[in-house]
């Protein structure tokens, strides 16, 4: 499932008690781009009922729709969907917004059962209609995505049955026979391996931003998560001249042969107790990593000390506890070397302050960009903002 560049630098392997990961088959440099991912289904992450917001945005390739452009494009068939080119609406008939698609969702307006419910429940209904879709157009995707990992839990069963039921009486996908158990099973993939594509940071309100649509992407479905990652991915939705929908992961320091490479699947500066309850229940485990087993021990005042930048604000006693006694410069070691001493050496504080953006309510994690040759970047980029800082500027 790894694509020809990523097989030259990660391997898939097997680590008890985390399940399949990736590791670095070579050793990885700052900045050295490590997968590039395209998804197999991408939905949108709006009500079915379109709002101003979700109108702004292509419904095939989910770029922002330019108000003046002449190329925006409605759908023939309902005009409630529009696209940013001719090109687009050529791509999305035949796949993502087919026939069966558009009379699907055009139906689905119309109940009122589905569009008064909560946002989650439509966002299910979208990714549903997308999946069957899926199996029409493209059977060997479909396989892909069910040989994913999922997470069912007996909580989910009320809303299988009513999507379930809702679609095989109002929308049934043709040729292809849905069963509940196989509803059950594709919402648990969905569940475990959807990747967030979000709105321009422009568009945040109260330090919040909002996601525009959803993607499975089966190859960084692998990437397991650490609260203090050695990678980043990064999106061009808006900026990107073709497969805009791929992502890119970077590396974000130095790693050694057979370390295994993580993404964090959340903002990087959430408190330890916010960060367990993310992760139990949208992921279904605990979070034992380095930065996890410090933190753990902290007390509910040293907790709240990780301000809304990722800056820790320790006392410097407690500080220089926390650094497990690691001096200046061993610490300034680890960074200019990519902590290749182990990831518990690699101080969590410095983290922060080298690899967190400073802007104000981002929260995105800074990673340099690709090496020129053997010459590693000084140049860091955020994968929220976007915002470029370079290091001689520190």
């Amino acid at each position: 499932m790894l694509t020809a560049d990523s097989d030259s630098v990660l391997r898939l392997v097997e680590i008890e008690g985390r399940g399949r990961a990736l590791v670095a088959s070579q050793p990885l440099k700052a900045g050295q781009i490590i997968l590039r991912d395209s998804p197999i289904v991408v939905y949108s992450a709006f009500p079915l009922v379109k709002s101003r917001s979700s109108a702004s945005y292509c419904d095939n390739c989910f770029r922002t729709l330019s108000s003046s452009s002449v190329n925006v494009m409605a759908c023939p068939s309902c005009s409630h969907h529009r696209f940013c080119s001719p090109n687009c609406l050529t791509v999305a008939t035949a796949s993502s917004h087919s026939p069966w698609v558009c009379q699907a969702l055009s139906r689905l307006r119309d109940c009122p059962s589905l569009v008064s419910q909560p946002l989650e429940r439509q966002v299910q209904a979208w990714f549903l209609i997308a999946a069957y879709n899926l199996a029409l157009v493209s059977p060997s995707d479909f396989q892909v995505l069910l040989s994913l990992q999922g997470q069912n839990s007996p909580s989910d069963a009320p809303t299988v049955q009513f999507l379930h039921s809702l679609i095989s009486s109002v929308c049934p996908p043709p040729s292809l026979s849905i069963t509940i158990e196989l509803t059950a099973a594709l919402l648990a993939k969905d569940k475990l391996n959807a990747f967030g594509l979000m709105e321009p940071i422009s568009l945040q309100q109260d330090g919040q931003r909002s996601v525009r649509a959803y993607g499975i992407y089966p190859k960084a479905s692998f990437f397991n998560h650490d609260c203090l990652p050695n990678a980043c991915r990064f999106d061009y939705l808006d900026s990107a001249p073709d497969r805009n929908t791929d992502f890119i992961v970077r590396m974000i320091h130095d790693v050694p042969q057979g370390r295994e490479i993580c993404l964090s699947y959340f903002p990087v500066n959430l408190n330890y107790s916010t960060r367990q309850k993310r992760l139990a229940e949208d992921y279904g485990f605990t979070c034992d990593c380095d930065r996890c087993k410090v933190e753990a021990n902290w007390s509910d005042n040293e907790a709240e000390d990780v301000n809304d930048n990722g800056n820790i604000e320790e006392e410097e006693d407690e500080g220089e506890e926390i650094m497990d006694e690691d001096s200046d410069e061993q610490m300034g070691s680890d960074l200019e070397h990519g902590a290749e001493g182990g990831e518990a050496d690699f101080p969590h504080a410095y983290f922060f302050v080298r690899y967190m953006c400073n802007r104000d309510n981002c929260g995105g994690t800074l990673a340099p960009l690709p090496p020129s040759g053997d010459a590693p970047s000084k140049v860091l980029e955020c994968n929220v903002c976007g915002n470029l800082k370079n290091e001689d500027d520190e």
